[in-house]
């Protein structure tokens, strides 16, 4: 008996073994298998993979917007990643699963330089992450399901703006007013194109070009023309495309000439959080006359 039950739990034990050495190769090819075919069809643009012999003829790609279902419609959604980018380049940085799910994290970077979903292309240059989660079967991908934030790519598109924009042009007018204009400098990408209002006497020397161009040519003789320049009722208004346009008002006197209290607007455009551009609007008439001495 005791025999019996000895061979009971080593057969038991083998057949344990066996499985889960069954199941580990299972798992291993469907990784290679996955993370080359995906390699194939995106970085080689090789669509034609996206076939029965890759992919269950049933493939749902489980989309927000409504379900991808079938090779065709499957094959017809990734077209636009593959025809709507240039220089593409996809890279699994981590897949890892268990018997037949797999989570792949991925970066895609690329030009976008045709259509996408019905976007025009931009010519911007996308640098995205993502999570999918994969089901197998049968050693075939039947089902995706992506996870990234959009916004991200809507913002690198150049097709919504970023929402910290206007909390760092706010930054930027608090630091002004208190004298810090290092901080403001700071705020300014290395080939700002800043331009003064024509008309303005500052306007000589547009376009300003870089951070030391504009402390040079605008904030030093701001400072030495007038014994006091504020800036008042700022109102800032989020624009699209990464722009930010402010409403405000000149408070100031020109030494040796008249106060003013001026309408303006200033136009920012913003790229990674610096500023890239600025554009003022203001009553130049009214500085002019102010400035006469």
């Amino acid at each position: 008996m005791k025999t019996t039950h000895k061979i009971i739990l080593a057969t038991l034990a083998f057949l344990s073994f066996t499985s889960s050495f069954a199941q580990k190769s299972n798992l291993e090819k469907n990784l290679k298998m996955y993370e080359q075919v995906w390699d194939d069809i995106v970085n080689q643009g090789q669509l034609d993979l996206i076939n029965d012999k890759n992919f269950d003829p049933n493939v749902v790609q489980i989309n927000p917007a409504g379900n991808i279902v079938g090779i065709a419609d499957f094959k017809t959604y990734y077209q636009n990643f593959i025809t709507g980018f240039s220089d593409i380049k996809f890279t699994v940085m981590k897949v890892f699963g268990q018997d037949d799910n797999i989570v792949k994290h991925w970066k895609f970077e690329g030009k976008h330089t045709g259509d996408f979903f019905g976007i025009p292309a931009t010519n911007k240059l996308v640098n995205v992450e993502g999570v999918t989660l994969v089901k197998m079967k049968d050693g075939r991908i039947a089902q995706e399901q992506d996870f990234m934030d959009n916004s991200v790519l809507m913002q690198q598109l150049g097709l919504t703006s970023n929402p910290e924009n206007v909390n760092i042009v706010d930054g930027l007018y608090k630091s002004f007013a208190i004298g810090d204009i290092p901080t403001v400098l700071a705020g300014m990408d290395a080939n700002i194109v800043w331009n003064e209002a024509e008309g303005n006497s500052y306007a000589d020397g547009n376009p300003y070009v870089g951070p030391d161009a504009v402390l040079n040519g605008v904030f030093a003789r701001l400072g030495a023309d007038h014994e006091y320049f504020k800036l008042q009722d700022i109102e800032l208004h989020e624009m699209s495309n990464n722009k930010v346009l402010a409403t405000l008002r000149y408070d100031g006197k020109f030494k040796d000439g008249k106060a003013y209290n001026a309408q303006a607007a200033h136009l920012w455009t913003l790229k990674d959080g610096k500023v890239v551009g600025f554009q003022q609007y203001v009553d130049t008439k009214k500085l002019a006359d102010a400035e006469k001495r």
